[in-house]
């Protein structure tokens, strides 16, 4: 059996194992939502509506039916392309509220990714070609341990307090100043719409907000760039054919750009696709942190508010992107490296 008919039967495989995959996080998240505690009516109308006026939305909601006939109902909504309504937002698809906080998510993570790929490849790559033992080897491994380990939230309000409060280089938090026009544009992207408008004033102070939250999350980030790439470079070095180019009399410096970085991206295309894909969705705690107006933010306060169908759209939604990401991620990588087996 040829490569190309391996690969496409590996990529059947994966298209058909993704519904199955999709479900359990639906079936998960549903199951989860309803078997904690706290009441979504009460978290509407405070716990000050009368009991007659409580029941008779819980029964528009249709929260009084079973939890099965919920389920059921809830699958066929999606089979249908249908996220729900919005319980805190009443009449609001929680499709259109996915479009409206995603931009800002997309941006934020796009940035740490940004962040997180130049330092955590560009140290990796250092310290991998250094000595094993010397300062940089061991600087390295200290920096890949403490990003890895060092809380998010705590990270980013440290720089909080001395890039913001102590010299006021950063502002504290938000995409964009209150009391200014943010940029208006296709996308929803703030520095990309900036630029296709050419207005460089709009394209500084959305930069100037995004580099604190986005240099938080990239440096937490880094570390497991950095140890992966250190780990590739340094097996890469002692490959046979290293030895093959040096006997040739092949500077170091050609070596590393033509033999030893290629291999050593390799394995790490994968990281940085799972990397991109945790970003999109884990940026919650980031995003609270410096009140990013993201989707992160969104679902963090509809879990607090309890809107059943608002958690699971964006849950769901977070779900079918990293779930397409690795399908990518996975193919991209047999077709890179002949090594892989399929």
């Amino acid at each position: 059996m040829g490569r190309w008919q391996r690969l496409r039967d590996y990529l059947i495989l994966r298209l058909l194992l993704a519904p199955v995959m999709i479900w359990t996080v639906v079936t998960v998240v549903f199951v989860l939502l309803r078997a904690t505690p706290g009441d979504p009516v009460d978290a509407i109308y405070g716990g000050r509506a009368p009991a007659a006026v409580k029941e008779a939305l819980r029964v528009q909601l249709g929260l009084d039916q079973p939890l099965l006939v919920q389920y059921l109902r809830y699958l066929g909504q999606l089979l249908r392309g249908d996220l729900g309504t919005s319980l805190t937002e009443p009449g609001r698809a929680v499709r259109d509220i996915i479009g409206a906080y995603l931009p800002a998510t997309i941006e934020l993570a796009v940035a740490g990714f940004l962040v997180a790929t130049v330092i955590g490849l560009g140290l990796g790559l250092v310290t991998g070609s250094s000595a094993p033992g010397s300062p940089l080897a061991i600087g390295g491994k200290l920096f890949s341990i403490v990003s890895y380990a060092v809380p998010l939230f705590w990270l980013g309000m440290l720089l909080q307090l001395g890039l913001s409060v102590a010299w006021g280089w950063f502002p504290l938090g938000t995409r964009f100043p209150v009391q200014d026009i943010p940029p208006q544009g296709p996308t929803g992207l703030y520095v990309l719409d900036s630029l296709l408008a050419g207005n460089w004033r709009q394209l500084g102070v959305a930069l100037h907000h995004l580099a604190l939250p986005s240099l938080t999350l990239g440096v937490v980030i880094s570390g497991v760039l950095e140890r992966m790439m250190r780990v590739q470079v340094r097996a890469s070095w002692q490959g046979d054919y290293v030895e093959a180019a040096r006997a040739r009399g092949i500077p170091n410096r050609q070596i590393l750009q033509h033999h030893v970085l290629p291999n050593a991206l390799i394995p790490v295309v994968a990281i940085l696709g799972l990397t991109l894909a945790s970003l999109l969705g884990g940026a919650i705690v980031t995003e609270v942190t410096f009140s990013w107006p993201g989707l992160a933010q969104r679902l963090y306060e509809a879990i607090n508010l309890r809107d059943y169908p608002t958690v699971q759209g964006i849950v769901v939604f977070f779900g079918v992107v990293v779930v397409v990401l690795s399908i990518a991620i996975d193919l991209i990588t047999a077709l890179i490296d002949p090594r892989v087996q399929l």
